[in-house]
């Protein structure tokens, strides 16, 4: 299986909320082999949606500082307390722009075979499950801008 291309930031299938997943066979399990491979082809990278390849499914995969794993379905509790911290995505590769988001999250979905799956974490890949949740409901990182930053940067995308 082969890394597929990552849709640019301005393809309208990154604005489509994503289809909640039904069916828990191969071509999800071929989608998420997908996923990972993707995510894993190129450095630095640590998360990546399915709407990303051009697949409208709620399904991210991600893989941070020995984290690595997949959900499906995924729901995620956020804290309270937040933090400021640079964000980027595949989608419009080479911008970074500081970005609140909570520090902490719980992330209930299932695995690739339906079974139930919890991630607990803090920091960075706190960061990168609520990125790539809001990439399953049609969101980019630019929505959460002040409208002032997000003009500022859309102009360098």
């Amino acid at each position: 299986m082969t890394a597929h291309r990552i849709v640019p930031f301005t393809d309208p299938a990154l604005r489509t909320v994503a289809d909640h997943v039904t069916t828990f066979d191969k071509e999800l399990r071929e989608l998420v082999k997908s996923l990972t491979r993707t995510l894993r082809a190129g450095a630095g990278r640590a998360g990546l949606a399915a709407p990303q390849l051009g697949v409208p499914l709620r399904v991210f995969a991600f893989d941070l500082d020995g984290r690595a794993g997949h959900l499906v379905n995924p729901r995620l509790e956020t804290s309270e307390r937040t933090v400021v911290a640079d964000e980027a995505c595949l989608s419009a590769a080479g911008v970074w722009w500081p970005l609140e988001r909570s520090f902490s999250v719980t992330a209930r979905g299932r695995d690739m075979f339906g079974k139930p799956v919890t991630v607990r974490a803090v920091g960075l890949l706190a960061r990168v499950l609520q990125h790539e949740a809001d990439h399953l409901d049609g969101m980019l990182f630019s929505d959460r801008l002040a409208p002032e930053e997000r003009e500022r940067f859309l102009a360098q995308v």
